[in-house]
């Protein structure tokens, strides 16, 4: 196992802790779908993960970080893996399913193309949508194990009580150890069973890397890669299906504006005032030519992400935030409303609806939202009521508030921006 050992006086060991545990964050779905081939139980492949976790927190200080770290955590998690194998009664049928997963020399990382469908995370995002756990239990399991989310986390995600969310997940654990639900990505009609449940985790996990819950960062771009990358794969899985298109155009298209919505300090930069020559021209390619697919296998109304593509397609064809079709987009979200009725996707008709009528016409909107329970503590509802009220001169309301939503939010980046939004300028 080759290492790079930095013993250098300054590289203390907070600086390792906060290394592994970075690293960690990164690769844990990696890691889980490595040893979930192995176990085949997500609960056990989790739990061994995380023995990888204290191994590095161990050794690494010591030894020095790896020049692979991914690919160390992994070793030793599958190696750990295969020893629990060995030890049970059923260890040689065992063997002969996982085949070569029972490899567990340290590997450099696979050097499969970025859509090969031989692909771990999929089998694992199919496996925790298995119909024989709840939609609710699914979303909540596959955003735990693949977009790596805290249970606080998820919660806000799913607009859920804590508690609530944590139930979900180990007995959806319990569920599918007990049930022997394979570690595969299943076909036919059983795949097409599932699709709509994988289609809106791969759709969260974008979301939470594209405004992190919580944490010091705005956003967390291996999230958003790994969700972009999933999708495609499923393009090529299920070409006939207008949705997998649609919510690949969607993440494409919402992916082109990754450079430019952060400052150089890290801070956000609202879509009005983004440089828009940074916005990446090969994606909103890629994210037209998805939507255009979706629109000529669709044989019917477009489905929700491709009414969201189809937004953000507005927002990609304008040379600047002034030339934007707002009218379009309000038609849109209000065909989106209509269709699948939320109380997110309302507020942001709110949006659009004050880019055409005014500000006093979607704070209407805004307001008939308050008593929302999906939307209790949800920051964006009094950040949005901030900017109307500000847009109306009631500065003080405004600055109450933007204070609001800095006290709901978890992620110290947009706090400290609704913060400033606060502040004396208003």
């Amino acid at each position: 196992m080759t290492q790079r050992h930095d013993n250098t006086a300054h590289t203390t060991d907070t600086t390792i802790d906060t290394t592994v545990e970075t690293v960690f964050r990164m690769e844990a779905p990696r890691i889980i779908a490595a040893v979930t081939r192995v176990v085949r139980d997500v609960g056990i492949a989790e739990e061994l993960a995380q023995d990888a976790l204290v191994a590095a927190l161990e050794q690494w200080p010591q030894a020095g970080v790896p020049d692979n770290p991914g690919a160390w955590l992994t070793a030793v998690a599958r190696r750990r893996a295969v020893d629990l194998v060995r030890r049970r009664e059923n260890y040689a049928r065992k063997l002969e399913e996982v085949g070569r997963a029972t490899e567990f020399a340290y590997e450099e990382p696979d050097t499969a193309g970025p859509d090969d469908i031989d692909d771990d995370l999929l089998r694992l995002v199919f496996m925790s949508c298995h119909p024989v756990l709840s939609a609710e239990a699914r979303v909540a399991l596959t955003l735990r194990l693949l977009g790596g989310l805290t249970t606080p986390e998820i919660a806000r995600a799913v607009l859920t009580p804590e508690p609530t969310v944590a139930q979900r997940i180990v007995r959806a654990k319990r569920t599918l150890a007990t049930k022997n639900v394979a570690f595969e990505v299943p076909y036919g009609a059983e795949r097409a069973a599932r699709l709509g449940s994988v289609l809106e985790v791969i759709y969260l996990i974008f979301n939470e890397g594209y405004a992190a819950t919580a944490g010091a960062d705005h956003l967390r771009p291996g999230l958003c890669e790994d969700a972009l990358r999933l999708a495609r794969v499923l393009q090529s899985l299920m070409p006939k299906e207008p949705e997998v298109h649609g919510l690949a155009a969607l993440l494409e298209l919402q992916s082109s504006r990754a450079a430019a919505r952060t400052a150089p300090d890290g801070a956000p930069v609202l879509l009005r005032d983004q440089n828009r020559m940074r916005w990446n021209k090969m994606l909103i390619r890629r994210g037209f030519a998805a939507l255009g697919r979706s629109e000529a296998v669709s044989t019917g109304a477009p489905g929700p992400y491709a009414l969201q593509a189809a937004i953000a397609a507005c927002h990609a064809q304008a040379y600047t935030y002034e030339e934007t079709n707002w009218a379009q987009i309000a038609t849109l979200y209000g065909l989106l409303a209509a269709r699948f009725p939320s109380p997110v996707v309302e507020l942001n008709r709110a949006v659009a609806v004050s880019m055409v009528d005014g500000p006093e016409a979607a704070l209407a909107l805004v307001d008939a939202l308050a008593g929302e329970p999906a939307l209790r503590g949800y920051h964006l509802l009094p950040s949005v009521r901030g900017d109307l009220l500000e847009r109306l001169g009631r500065r003080e309301e405004a600055r109450a508030e933007f204070e609001w939503a800095a006290a709901l939010t978890r992620n110290e980046r947009e706090r400290e921006f609704l913060l400033s939004k606060s502040g004396p300028a208003l």
